[in-house]
């Protein structure tokens, strides 16, 4: 039964993307596009719930390589995360993209790039990892270059420059540790806890180490090879922004995680170069983040720096390699993805419906549009850590997770936290005020229609809930191999 779901979470997407291109009535795309966004989601459901554990292996000898699927606790909460995220932003897409010159191209690549990620949450081994991450920057580059436009050319040049770099620094990390496997153990198979367990690293390794995650780092916007996501982000549809904030950015985190936890064990790396470099990157780019998006004045630029910053709060946590601070940064891992889609979405409805792309511009708008505005005031509380919203639960962890064990950077991490929380209410609260208490040159109302209204509004819901009872998440997060 769980080959029968895993088929059809795999295989749904790609007969859908494959139709979009055949497909000439608008309503029949979006009815076809939407359908197999929620088959999808319900295969990876129903998967997720299978006792048993599928594993599917494909093994090329001459190569040295092994291509393993299957899924995990990990590989489901990535996955169920994934195929929440498309669905409520491929809804909001069927209005935002009402006019585009080419839905069908666009429902395509963004259905491939599900079935990318989906396969990225799958992969069991690193080189089936590498290889679904290198099919998901090549199908989700075509969601940046969609607008065709001068702007929209050189953001995707540079989206695939920068992935293409980081990419390489992987690749040469994976070559490394492949040599250390043997007929009967393949080392970059995933296993909980890793394989290099009690192995006294060498300078070799502990370099193979950083150029895997500094390489997988670069996709979540580690510095520095973050600079793709403020140039990517405002030139794409509004959706695609959404999932390129919420989810892309985390197929680097997963494969940070699966590094760590799966290859190497946290042991390894635990208080040698790579784990003090790595720390100083996050914290680096987490206060560099939130200092450009206070500075930003275009609206999804602002967003985007943003998301450089808080991405970084969660590889803070993955990189103090306590179970704390881990389970803190998985909890991250949701909130900000539920946040940033809401944040882009809202942005989307705004500049679908006014045509304003610059924070001054926004005056008055939360009389226009109240409830996409009251989504965003919900969303941006969450953003910021403030209770009882869903942030503030794992930045509680991720402040108090180094304490008495990384207590240099413990100390550093709370404060630099504490300083881009205060910077990340001066970049989204004017909005709010701006919006509700000030009259702008033009008062009259706007109406988005449910597509646009029932993605926002559930997930600014899911973060008041998921605040006010966070236990049913924290449970199942640290229920997870490596946690629990």
């Amino acid at each position: 039964m769980n080959l029968l779901f895993f088929s059809g979470m795999m295989l749904i997407p790609v007969a859908a993307a494959v139709a979009m291109f055949f497909l000439r009535e608008r309503w029949l795309l979006n009815r076809v596009f939407t359908a197999a966004l929620a088959a999808t989601l319900l295969c990876t459901l129903a998967l997720a719930a299978c006792p048993d554990r599928l594993v599917l292996d494909w093994d090329f000898p001459g190569l040295g390589v092994s291509l393993r699927f299957g899924f995990d606790g990990m590989g489901r909460f990535f996955g169920l995360l994934f195929g929440v995220i498309f669905l409520l932003s491929g809804i909001f897409s069927l209005e935002y993209m009402d006019h585009d010159h080419a839905p069908g191209r666009y429902n395509a690549f963004y259905l491939l790039t599900l079935w990318a990620m989906l396969g990225l949450s799958t992969a069991q081994s690193l080189a089936a990892y590498y290889m679904c991450y290198e099919l998901m920057t090549m199908l989700s580059l075509p969601l940046v270059l969609h607008e065709a436009t001068d702007g929209a050319m050189k953001a995707g040049m540079k989206y695939l420059g920068y992935s293409l770099f980081g990419a390489s620094l992987a690749l040469f990390g994976f070559f490394v540790l492949g040599g250390y496997s043997t007929p009967e153990t393949d080392v970059t198979n995933f296993t909980a806890g890793g394989a290099f367990s009690g192995v006294t690293p060498s300078p070799v390794l502990l370099l193979a180490a950083f150029c895997l995650l500094l390489g997988f780092g670069g996709k979540a916007g580690l510095m520095p090879l973050h600079y793709w996501l403020p140039t990517a982000h405002p030139v794409a549809p509004a959706p695609a922004s959404a999932v390129l904030s919420a989810t892309i950015t985390k197929a680097g985190v997963l494969g940070i995680i699966r590094v760590i936890y799966y290859v190497l064990g946290p042991e390894v790396l635990r208080g040698t170069w790579v784990q003090y470099a790595l720390l100083t990157l996050a914290l680096c780019t987490v206060f560099t983040g939130s200092m450009l998006a206070y500075k930003e004045k275009l609206m999804k630029r602002r967003f985007a720096w943003s998301t450089v910053s808080q991405v970084s709060y969660v590889l803070f946590g993955v990189f103090l390699l306590t179970p704390v601070a881990l389970e803190a940064a998985l909890l991250q891992v949701v909130f900000h993805a539920v946040c940033k889609t809401a944040l882009f979405l809202t942005a989307g409805a705004i500049i679908h419906h006014t045509g304003c792309t610059y924070v001054h511009q926004l005056t008055g708008i939360g009389r226009r549009m109240p409830v996409v505005m009251t989504c965003y005031t919900l969303s941006s509380l969450s953003l910021i850590g403030i209770p009882p919203f869903a942030g503030f639960v794992s930045k509680w962890g991720l402040a108090t997770g180094g304490m008495g064990v990384v207590p240099v950077f413990g100390v550093l991490g709370a404060a630099v936290l504490l300083v881009s929380a205060i910077l990340t209410a001066g970049y989204l609260l004017p909005l709010t005020i701006k919006g509700f208490f000030y009259s702008g040159e033009d008062d009259t109302p706007l109406h988005p229609t449910w597509r646009m209204l029932v993605p926002l509004a559930v997930l600014s819901g899911a973060l008041l809930l998921l605040g006010l009872f966070p236990h049913g998440l924290v449970q199942a997060v640290h229920s997870l191999p490596v946690l629990g």
